[in-house]
Formats: structure tokens, sequence, C-alpha cells
């Protein structure tokens, strides 16, 4: 708790002369930011003792940023924290910060909104949030990333520091927007007002000079479902006498060329696909295909752009559409403001294949939309609106509401209000208000102060537990290879997404190549504290389990796989 009490402090006061300038200018001009879901960033989305603390079940304003006139705001469908942009440019992270995604410099939680400093002199016009990542873009074109480095997802060309904790340049020129999905990341480009699509070496030189004028659509990071849109997945043995697969980073931001020629205006990104409009209002997708969130009617991966069939003729995307995408769906607006959606819409059901149209949204004026692990949050009128399954209140339905909703419903305490913009990341919901003809309604919403000593000292208790658990395992074993080691670390990457994803295994059974890798053990080191010695490999015998390890393992090779993984429903 303590080591989070002093970036608390720092929020306040870097958010202090905004808050003063703000309310020079009167309660009723700009934008307010409100909140709703969880705030034990630590523990979302995974398991602890207790389950989830401390949710924000209804719009709450942040303290920080009380009168701030924020003008973006960003999560991701993977993500545990949050971007806020004011009117001036200034650019406000907080949440889970392990891998430095907030990037104060340091990998401290923080449960309020604080400036990051390092980009102060800087006026911050767009930003996109991945599952342990952080790319802002400047209104001079340049652009910054930092966060977890693995795969390359932060475009800067290296691999040399896999955790970037303070903001680092990209190498991507005249940038006007960022998009990230899980880990990698989208770069749209223009040059002397002309969108074109960036590339490097020489490539790069030719496509310059034949295609200047068109778009800049350039990709960096984990290629491992085709969600770079460069043809390939780069997949590769780690070993000649090893089955296990891995994926070669793709560091350095380069061109989709089946994109080319084409100008690209508005990117989407889920987990591990992509969504892509282009001037002429064709839509195109890529990447990982199950549960049909590709709109393709079927669940093969792409590789490259595909365009979208429904989409086409009469019915191509306007101007002015929302282009939306979840872990496992889709989403856009189409002639006369219609709302499709496609791939997984709840945890039961059949999947929707292909795009269709929302029917419960049928008349209303979508001006924004957004998608997080499995819920949706709209502003249309004046109204905001969610659906989809929770966790943490993020639907903002209040104490007394429902949980989930399969349907759109309104959020009452909101009813009036106009929704200028929403974010949503994985058991949260971020949601922008117009101040004007409100009167004095938002001063009746509660205001959090980010004190959350409770749920904090819960998950300090269990992690507690843990570390104590894990020091008597490692005196148990033996040998411990250094591929066991770095398979370890993956396994712990990918146990923070089995929950956010809600989809594991989606990415793991269908190709038949997961079971060699991250798979192994999982299921163990959900039921019991520590990584089963005895679930790393196949065919080896089992050891002796003790009773909690029995009481844990929920059967079929020791209960690794709990049940979750299989191939996604056709």
């Amino acid at each position: 708790m303590s080591a989070n009490a002093e970036p608390e402090k720092d929020a306040a006061a870097a958010a202090a002369e905004g808050d003063e300038k703000a309310e020079a200018k009167g309660s009723g001009s700009g934008w307010e930011l409100l909140y709703c879901g969880g705030t034990s960033f630590d523990s979302m989305g995974r398991k602890v003792v207790g389950g989830a603390q401390g949710n924000l079940v209804s719009p709450t304003r942040l303290r920080p940023l009380v009168g701030v006139d924020i003008r973006f705001v960003g999560s991701g469908c993977t993500a545990c924290h949050c971007v806020a942009l004011d009117a001036e440019g200034r650019c406000y992270t907080w949440g889970r910060n392990e891998k430095g995604q907030l990037g104060h410099g340091d990998t401290l939680l923080r449960n309020l909104p604080t400036v990051v400093s390092q980009l102060s002199k800087y006026k911050i016009i767009k930003a996109s949030v991945g599952r342990n990542h952080t790319v802002v873009v400047t209104d001079d074109g340049k652009s910054f990333s930092f966060g977890h480095n693995k795969h390359g997802q932060l475009g800067t060309g290296s691999l040399r520091n896999e955790i970037e904790s303070s903001p680092v340049s990209c190498i991507v020129a005249e940038a006007t927007n960022a998009v990230c999905g899980a880990d990698f990341t989208v770069w749209l480009s223009s040059v002397e007002g002309s969108s074109i699509l960036y590339l490097v070496g020489v490539v790069r030189q030719f496509f310059e000079a034949v295609f200047y004028s068109f778009m800049l659509f350039s990709t960096a990071g984990l290629p491992q479902y085709g969600q770079l849109g460069h043809g390939t997945d780069n997949e590769y043995n780690a070993k000649d006498s090893s089955v296990k697969l891995t994926y070669d980073p793709q560091p350095r931001p380069r061109a989709i060329a089946a994109l080319s020629g084409k100008t690209v205006v508005k990117v989407a990104c889920g987990t591990n696909h992509t969504v892509a409009v282009d001037s002429s209002g064709f839509v195109y997708t890529w990447g990982f295909g199950g549960y049909g969130r590709l709109g393709h009617r079927e669940q093969k991966d792409e590789w490259q752009p595909r365009l979208v069939e429904v989409f086409q003729k009469q019915n191509v995307l306007p101007p002015n559409a929302i282009v939306s995408a979840g872990s496992a769906s889709s989403a856009c607006t189409a002639g006369g403001g219609q709302l499709y959606m496609w791939g997984k819409m709840k945890n039961t059901g059949d999947d929707w294949m292909y795009p269709k149209f929302v029917i419960d949204l049928s008349g209303w004026n979508i001006r924004c939309m957004a998608s997080g692990n499995m819920h949706h949050v709209v502003g249309a009128d004046d109204s905001c609106i969610s659906w989809g399954v929770a966790q943490n209140g993020e639907l903002g339905y209040g104490p007394n509401g429902q949980k989930s909703s399969a349907n759109p419903k309104k959020v009452d305490i909101l009813e009036g209000m106009h929704v200028t913009s929403v974010g949503c990341g994985l058991g949260l919901s971020l949601i922008l208000v117009d101040r004007a003809n409100i009167g004095d309604r938002l001063d009746k919403l509660e205001i959090y102060d980010g004190d959350t000593s409770t749920e904090v000292e819960k998950v300090e208790v269990q992690a507690t537990k843990k570390v104590s658990a894990s020091t008597n395992s490692r005196a148990n074993k033996r040998k411990k290879t250094k591929d066991d080691s770095e398979s370890e670390e993956e396994d712990d990457d990918e146990d923070e997404s089995e929950d956010e994803n809600g989809e594991i295994e989606e990415a793991k059974g269908r190709r038949g190549r997961k079971p060699s890798n991250r798979g192994r053990g999982r299921g163990a080191k959900k039921a019991t504290p520590e990584p089963k010695p005895s679930g790393r490999g196949r065919g080896r015998p089992k050891k002796t389990e003790s009773p909690a390890q029995k009481a844990g393992s929920s059967g079929g090779r020791g209960g690794k796989r709990g049940g979750k993984r299989g191939r996604p429903r056709k």
C-alpha cells in the first residue's frame, strides 16, 4: 500500500493546475470524464481470494479530473490501464503498471489519473492502449510509446529493452493516429496532406516513389495470427529438437502491401484481429478468425486484409461511420447509422459469423462506441447505452441494477446527458459527457478519491501467500532448465490473458500448435499458487501430489486444461 501512496499524491498535485484552469472557465463548459468498473487494477481479470474489490458500479467522477476538460479517453479490450487527454494536450494515465505501461518511469500502480510528465512539452492528440503498452501521437506527427516491448509492439525498431517505463520514440513519421491490439500496434500516417503507408529499407523507398499519395498503414508487434497483415505469422520452431513453436517479433513498423493504393481512414483492433475502413467505405478485416469476428462466414485466420462482403455497393460505410473491436467481436455503423456486429456476442448461443444489424439500436443516432472483453458501451442521442457480460460493474447500472445484460440497456443515471466519447477496458468503462445543459447533475455523482486500502491489502495478502508457496515449491525442485524458465514466463503472460480474452481456447487448440508450450501447466497454476513441475511436458509420469494439489486438480492431464480449451464453435 505504501508504494502506491506517493503516486496518488502526485496524481492530485499534477491535476491541480488543470482543475484551476478548467474551473476558471466555468463548470458549464467542456467535457467531464466518468468511470465505472474495477479499481483493484492488479487483480482485475485474475483469480484472487475474495474476488474483485472496490468496484465502482455507477458512473463516477475521478478527483484529479473533476472540472478538467477531457477530450479523449481510451483503454483496450485486454487492458487494465487507461489513458485520457485534456484540451491542452496533457496525457493522463492510471491503472495497472507492471510493465511500465503508464509511462511514469516506474512500475508502480496508480489508482488515479496522473500526468505523464515526460510528455508535458508535447500536445498529445491521440492515444491507444494494448494489454501492457501505450502509444500516443502528438499534434506535430510524432509518436511515442511505453510499456511492454517483448514482441516489438512499441515500434522502436529494437527489442533490446523488453520494458520501457518512460516514453520512447516510434520510428513512424507524420503519424496521425495509433491503435493497439493486445500485443501489436497499427499506425496511420500522412505526408503533405496525403495519407501514405510507411515501409522500411529498400522497399520503403520504392513505395514512397510510386504510392506517395496513398495511406501509410504500418504495423509492428506480435504476428502470431496474421494480425499484422503481412501475409505470414512468422512462426518457427524454437529449436530443431523441440516441438515448441514461437513467432518472430516485428519491432519495425512495416507497411501492409495488400493495402497499397488505398486510403485507410479508420481502424480498430481487437485482441488479435484488426478492422480497417478505406476512403471508399469498404471494410477489411484480418488476424485471428475464431468465433467469426472477421465477418467472413468462417473461422479461418486471415494473414492479410480481406474485404468484408456485406459492406459493398449500397451498404458502404459513410465518412462518419463508427468502428469498434472487442476481444472476440467487431462492430461498425453503416448506411443510415445502423449498427452492425459480428463475432462472439455472449457466452452462450450461436456466434455471429457475418455482420448482422443490432435491431435494438435501430433509429438511434450513434456517435461513439467502444468494446471491452465482452461488454460494449455506446453514446447515442442523449443517452448512454451498455450491454454484455460484466464482472466489475463496468456497465454502470448501479448497485441495484443488473450485473450483465444480453441486450442494449440505458444507463439510467446518465439519461439526458450528451455522451461525446467512450472507452472500454478489461472490467472498466470510460465515458465523456458534455457539461453543457445538464445543470448540477454532475455534482450529484460520486467522486472517487483513490482510497483502495481494503482491496489493496487483500491483494497483497494473497500475493504474500503465493510467494510463500512458490518458495516452498522451489525448495522441492532439484533441477530447473533455462527452457523451463522461459516457458514459465510465457505461461505467466498468458495466464493473465486467459480471463481477459475469455477465449484462451481460441488460440491454443484450433491449429493444434499450442498444447506443446503455453498450455502446459496453466490449469495447475489456476488451482494452486505455483506451477506443478509434473505438468511441464508430454508423457512424463505424474509425480506424487499433495492433498492440496489433488484438490485443485480438475482431471485430464493432471487437471491442466480446466475445461476451457477446445476449438471455437463453428
